[in-house]
């Protein structure tokens, strides 16, 4: 099969790489030209995913429209607030027959709305069948190696989300497929948040009562807001809530948890992400799923807190005593 990925960041190189071994046709393209031509030139992502070479049947794209022309298969990597822009490059050319799988976590700022929303509305012609997510507690450092990794294919259509299983799954990458892709983009957009959360706990010194609970009532907020907009509850006990939930919130490779450990340490959210290499999906998500959260009526103190962290000013302490002395209440409730 013919596959373009776009994306060259740590997760697109990491999926170009395992699909290309499993001897797909592949061509990644990167945003940037000059990076582009390093990727080709070194046949290895020095800056996002080093020690990994390029198999022979991996190139390099550089112009957008003759690679979506060329696929068959259109893996979207790219950061979830870029990838409106990204699509407006191809958004006139035919689509059909094509299935386009998204892995980019995260939630539109300003339009509230989940990232096959986007493809969607941006794409005219592209149908909802044509449409998967690819998502669970897969990070790119591990899934490179070919340690063992298991995920969630998603598509409203179970044929098209059997369809990525079949070109996904290998003996270290097992997929699973569902037909909740509601569920499966809010779980994974939302838990980016969340892991902010258990990485400032981390870096102020609480310890693992603290960490379960926010992981717990977590999930708590992702399955309400899920429940909210339609998708099923019971996704949130699949690898795309709970499995990517934990991995994200506990793993030394988590970008988002290591951003809220540092605002824990005293950090601002400026200082912290303009040391880092790569994007924290969670902290452009909890702006987004705070205003979602508003207007649908949904209510996740914990989104809030991080919110009101980030971009607020409110300071640490203040947040953790605003959310240990709310009013109780049921577990259930």
């Amino acid at each position: 099969m013919n596959i373009a990925v776009l994306g060259a960041g740590s997760w697109g190189t990491t999926l170009a790489v395992l699909l290309a071994k499993k001897g797909h046709q592949v061509r990644l393209w990167a945003h940037r030209p000059e990076f582009a031509a390093m990727l080709a030139a070194e046949r290895e992502n020095h800056r996002y995913l080093k020690g990994i070479h390029f198999p022979e049947n991996l190139h390099i794209a550089v112009h957008l429209r003759e690679l979506v022309s060329w696929s068959e298969m259109i893996v979207t990597a790219v950061p979830s607030q870029a990838l409106r822009e990204t699509l407006l490059g191809f958004f006139d050319l035919p689509l059909k027959g094509k299935i386009l799988v998204n892995v980019a976590k995260g939630i539109e700022i300003g339009t509230g709305k989940r990232m096959s929303e986007v493809l969607l509305e941006v794409l005219p012609g592209l149908l909802p069948s044509q449409v998967a997510a690819l998502y669970g507690p897969s990070h790119a450092e591990e899934v490179s190696k070919e340690q063992p990794t298991t995920v969630v294919a998603s598509s409203p259509s179970l044929a098209t989300a059997e369809k990525v299983q079949e070109v996904f799954h290998t003996s270290m990458f097992r997929v699973y497929v569902n037909t909740d892709i509601i569920g499966v983009e809010i779980a994974g957009s939302v838990k980016n948040i969340i892991a902010i959360a258990a990485g400032i706990s981390d870096g102020i010194g609480f310890g693992d009562n603290a960490k379960a609970a926010i992981i717990t009532r977590g999930m708590a907020e992702i399955s309400r807001l899920c429940i909210k907009l339609g998708g099923d509850a019971v996704t949130i006990s699949g690898l795309a809530g709970i499995g990517d939930l934990v991995v994200t919130c506990l793993s030394r490779h988590s970008r988002n948890r290591y951003v809220g450990e540092e605002i824990g340490h005293g950090r601002s959210l400026d200082e912290v992400i303009s040391q880092m290499n790569m994007v924290a999906e969670g902290v452009h998500s909890s702006r987004a799923v705070f205003e979602l959260s508003r207007a649908v009526g949904v209510d996740m103190p914990i989104t809030r807190a991080v919110y009101e962290m980030l971009f607020d000013g409110k300071p640490v302490q203040q947040a953790i005593m605003d959310l240990m002395t709310r009013d109780p209440k049921q577990e259930r409730d």
